[in-house]
């Protein structure tokens, strides 16, 4: 099986929004040094852009699920999703496909096998407690991201549950892909996850259910 694609920093073109975006394609955008009193301003203006319409007519709601989504206008449909670490904001796009992102800004310490025993599938606790802890924090946070953006598109979220989800890793130790999910999400095959290393110190990953996509990302400064 073929191994996880990443996008590292050289691949987020630095542009302003929007780009456009075809039916078949998917964005994201990554902004860093964002305070947290500007993710709201930043989210509408970048959906208002892709809409084509004044920001002030963009209303977004969560779902049952917490799932955020556009309520007005109604049409043209729009998916997106969205993840905040610190100064790091991440939102990816589509016309026709739904969306999970993650992102984590920095490293802090916690106790990751115990955490991992707790939510993660048996085997991917197994697979943790070997490593050195020096590589440990980071695994822990690469496993997390991908199963957080692939809950988050099938919308339901970490409610779903953390062990309802495999990930297998690669003989170098690198995650390679989902290699089980819960049939109630489809097959293991349908889905699609991209690592995100858009800068230093921040990781992530973006999932959604269905064939591959074309994939832009680009990188943006956080606006006024």
């Amino acid at each position: 099986m073929p191994g996880m694609r990443t996008l590292d920093a050289a691949d987020f073109t630095l542009a302003t929004p929007p780009a456009p975006l075809d039916a078949e394609g998917i964005h994201v955008w990554y902004f860093r040094g964002v305070a947290k009193s500007q993710r709201a301003d930043i989210l509408s203006r970048l959906l208002a852009d892709y809409l084509g319409i004044a920001r002030e007519r963009v209303e977004v709601e969560r779902d049952t699920h917490g799932k955020p989504r556009i309520l007005a206008p109604r049409a043209p449909a729009l998916h997106f999703n969205l993840s905040h670490s610190g100064p790091s904001l991440i939102v990816a796009l589509s016309r026709a496909q739904a969306l999970g992102v993650d992102i984590e800004d920095g490293l802090r310490d916690r106790p990751w096998l115990a955490i991992a025993e707790r939510f993660f599938a048996p085997a991917e606790f197994e697979r943790l407690a070997e490593l050195t802890q020096a590589r440990l924090g980071t695994a822990f946070i690469e496993l997390w991201s991908c199963k957080e953006a692939v809950l988050k598109a099938l919308g339901r979220g970490i409610a779903f549950g953390l062990h309802r989800l495999r990930f297998r890793w690669d003989a170098q130790g690198r995650l390679a892909g989902l290699s089980e999910i819960d049939p109630e999400a489809g097959a293991a095959a349908e889905w699609q996850v991209v690592r995100l290393a858009p800068a230093a110190g921040v990781g992530g990953a973006l999932a959604w259910h269905g064939r591959d996509r074309p994939l832009l990302a680009f990188a943006a400064a956080a606006r006024p």
